[in-house]
């Protein structure tokens, strides 16, 4: 039996945790609160992030970082991707020897334009090899709900990536493996940002036209940065790249898509961070991406107007118009 530790007691970390456990996998959770640890533990329930849903018997929880990574095969990451750096870097004295650390993040960091996995290497020390990544259409509360779903756990390193897919799998949970994790990262953290966009869209009352021409351009400006940074094209019609998106743009149970449509609804940014429980990653790395970007002369013109709507103070309505009015370039099939 493989064993492993998820760090992050959130929504999505206390999920994974429950699918690990679930699938046989001897799983521990990491939390920061003893109030959380302690429900989970004793209530069997996350009252915080997912009240109401009932948690593997087997599942525990810990405040000790140390205690909660002894023996673990696989340490998961949970939590917002712009603490990864720092909470790793106090973390890492505990990493069993061989390890293989698993992002569950869905960002670029800010500062450094680096994917989580490049931050993952760089903190930890470990190769690429022991890092692997799941990504894909997953939103928390229908898989709460053990609805089914599927994913993609990619890692450089095919023997790692089934020995995950394995600690998993389950009848309503299906991953498939990848190698190419820069297209699984990028595909994970960019599709946040375009459906920040599609959610302002929504918010003006702009309708299923719209919305469409969001996806698939926003799917362009995936793919162009994606093969900018060597990512494997295949990957974007996949579910770590349309499946994602799609689900992203589509839902209400969407925290991008949420906070994106209260802008358009008028709200300013700091009224929508007031009233958003989670991290909504395209906020905070719709820069980082952007700047990622154009450091490798991509054109983004969706990732631009969200950065100008969420952090320069442009009105949804001049961004639509800026969008609108750009000046058409010959793309075959209008892809």
């Amino acid at each position: 039996m493989s064993s492993a530790v998820v760090f992050g007691t959130g929504s999505w970390g206390t999920t994974f945790a429950m699918i690990l456990a679930e699938a046989g996998t001897r799983t521990t959770l990491w939390g920061r609160r003893a109030s959380v640890v302690d429900a989970i533990n004793e209530r069997h329930e996350n009252p915080e992030y997912l009240p109401g849903l009932r948690l593997p018997e087997s599942l525990r929880a810990t405040t000790d970082p140390a205690e909660a990574m002894e023996g673990a095969d696989f340490v998961v990451l949970a939590v917002p991707a712009q603490t990864l750096r720092d909470n790793l870097a106090a973390w890492k004295q505990y990493l069993p020897p061989d390890a293989v650390l698993v992002s569950l993040m869905k960002g670029v960091e800010r500062g450094t334009c680096k994917r989580m996995s490049e931050v993952i290497c760089e903190v930890a020390g470990v190769p690429p090899e022991r890092v692997a990544v799941v990504s894909g259409p997953n939103l928390v509360p229908e898989l709460a709900q053990r609805q089914p779903a599927a994913a993609v756990v990619a890692c450089s390193d095919e023997e790692v990536a089934r020995r995950l897919q394995e600690a998993c799998h389950l009848p309503w949970f299906r991953t498939y493996t990848n190698p190419d994790v820069v297209g699984v990262e990028l595909g994970g953290a960019v599709k946040n940002v375009i459906a920040l966009a599609v959610g302002v869209a929504a918010g003006m009352g702009l309708g299923d036209n719209v919305t469409a021409m969001l996806m698939t351009r926003g799917l362009a400006e995936i793919a162009r940065l994606g093969a900018a940074l060597g990512a494997d094209q295949h990957t974007f019609a996949g579910l770590a790249g349309m499946g994602d998106l799609v689900a992203t743009c589509s839902s209400p149970l969407s925290r991008n898509r949420t906070f994106g449509e209260n802008l358009g609804r008028g709200m300013t940014l700091a009224e929508v961070v007031a009233v958003t429980k989670q991290t909504a990653e395209g906020v905070k790395s719709c820069e980082s991406v952007l700047e990622l970007a154009r450091k490798h002369d991509v054109e983004m013109p969706i990732t631009e107007v969200v950065v100008g709507v969420v952090h320069d103070g442009m009105a949804p309505g001049e961004a639509a118009m800026l969008l609108m009015s750009r000046t058409p370039k010959p793309e075959r099939y209008g892809v």
